[in-house]
């Protein structure tokens, strides 16, 4: 009678283990057909002002130049190592057609990371 038992107990551990399986695997959906809403890129073409950053001590330097017929509106954000340095965010700068322009900022101490963002502007 034991035999019999664990073999009763033995299957239906089976049976649960490939239930619980079967439940995990992900089922694939065919998603319905939608209209493609264009990328607002794609729309205005290449955009985007390429940017050098340099850190020295505690001051950061950026050199961006738009080879773009559209304005850039760019950004240095500079985060600080310290927790009581605190980290800058310049205002946005415009950066015409074939333009280059140059931010600054700075830490009191030690640069933690630095970088530029981009926004189309006017």
């Amino acid at each position: 009678m034991r035999l019999s038992r664990r073999t009763a107990s033995l299957s239906l551990a089976a049976a649960l283990v490939l239930t619980l399986a079967h439940e995990a695997v992900p089922r694939t959906q065919t998603a319905a057909p939608h209209a493609r809403v264009p990328d607002a890129r794609e729309e205005t073409g290449p955009f985007g002002a390429a940017c050098r950053v340099r850190v020295t001590g505690p001051e950061v330097t950026a050199y961006c130049h738009n080879p773009y017929p559209e304005t850039d509106r760019v950004s240095l954000h500079v985060e600080c190592v310290r927790w009581w340095d605190i980290d800058t965010d310049s205002a946005p700068v415009a950066a015409g057609p074939a333009q280059t322009v140059r931010l600054k900022g700075r830490c009191w101490k030690e640069v933690g990371g630095a970088w530029v963002s981009h926004r189309r502007g006017s």
